[in-house]
């Protein structure tokens, strides 16, 4: 089937770029930010695990934003592309299936809220109200994607007997719980938002979140196989 293959292929490129980029951007501010921006020190940090610094801070300056930027307008691309042609898989193994406009409507949401989030990356005002919309952006994109992915989910499983030929059962469940372990770390920590006083924590969380969306994608990559038998 065309559609699975693509969706195979692209999904590993939708794990690999954000991951390289942003990470790169990691990379580059850590070691270099006294070049980026003399007399404003960082910390070494593994903002993983100690949250010393947002993902945002990390890619929005010049000229870092000149590697995040195109690499999250080619994984908004990417991303549309693997949802239609995920929509042409459910409809391939169950046309009528009630939730797929759904799964769409979220999925590529989540890739235009993306496309919204990285053209005003960079751009500064001093304004509440344009901080306010550039986080309700991106905490908008985490969610449609969130959503999207469940109930994708939901779907293999309820025809993954039909499916054993062409999954990895595993993967599918490593996925189920991924996405469930990502939606109770979101529910948890949405009423944290507002305030300051968890400020390295939102940021920990935050890469982590990020992680494990992308992830879903790589898991995806390993979900189809090869050679459908």
């Amino acid at each position: 089937m065309n559609s699975i293959d693509k969706v195979k292929s692209i999904s590993v490129w939708i794990f690999i770029i954000p991951f390289l980029s942003v990470n790169t951007c990691l990379l580059i501010v850590t070691s270099f930010h006294q070049i980026l921006e003399p007399g404003v020190p960082i910390f070494p940090t593994f903002p993983y695990l100690d949250g010393g610094v947002s993902i945002s801070r990390t890619v929005r300056d010049f000229p870092l934003y000149l590697i995040f930027k195109p690499a999250m307008f080619i994984t908004s691309y990417l991303l549309i592309r693997y949802w239609l042609n995920t929509k042409n898989i459910i409809n391939h193994f169950n046309q009528d299936y009630i939730h797929t406009k759904k799964i769409i409507f979220f999925g590529v949401g989540s890739a235009i809220l993306l496309t919204i989030h990285s053209i005003f990356l960079g751009i500064k005002f001093d304004n509440d109200l344009y901080k306010l919309f550039r986080r309700v952006v991106m905490l908008s994109f985490i969610i449609f994607e969130l959503i999207a992915q469940a109930y994708l989910i939901k779907f293999f499983y309820e025809i993954r007997e039909k499916l054993v030929n062409y999954i990895n059962i595993i993967y599918l469940k490593i996925k189920r719980i991924l996405i469930t372990v990502l939606i109770t770390i979101s529910v948890i920590t949405l009423p944290f938002l507002p305030f300051d006083n968890f400020k390295f924590l939102k940021h920990a969380i935050e890469w982590n979140v990020f992680l494990g969306v992308i992830i879903f994608y790589l898991l995806t990559f390993l979900m189809w196989k090869k050679k459908i038998t």
